[in-house]
């Protein structure tokens, strides 16, 4: 699904984690490059979601700490 030409770019890795993209990439015949590209796809798609529901609650009502416990004491979950 790419809408354009790949950009080069430079990403300097532990040498645990090459290691790791290496051997996945030859394990499942896919480019070190694909493997990189859909986690950062992922990654940022999870970023998304988290600033999304942010948002969808940022009016709520603040819960302080002992309010929550207290909550918690009287729901029976502690």
């Amino acid at each position: 699904m790419r809408t354009a030409d790949p950009v080069r770019s430079t990403v300097y890795l532990a040498p645990e984690l090459h290691e790791a993209l290496r051997l996945k990439a030859a394990h499942s015949r896919r480019s070190m490059s694909d493997i990189v590209n859909e986690a950062l796809r992922q990654a940022l798609r999870e970023d998304e979601e988290d600033l999304a529901a942010v948002r969808r609650r940022a009016k709520e009502k603040a819960l302080s700490y002992e309010d929550f416990l207290a909550k918690l004491k009287a729901d029976g979950t502690l």
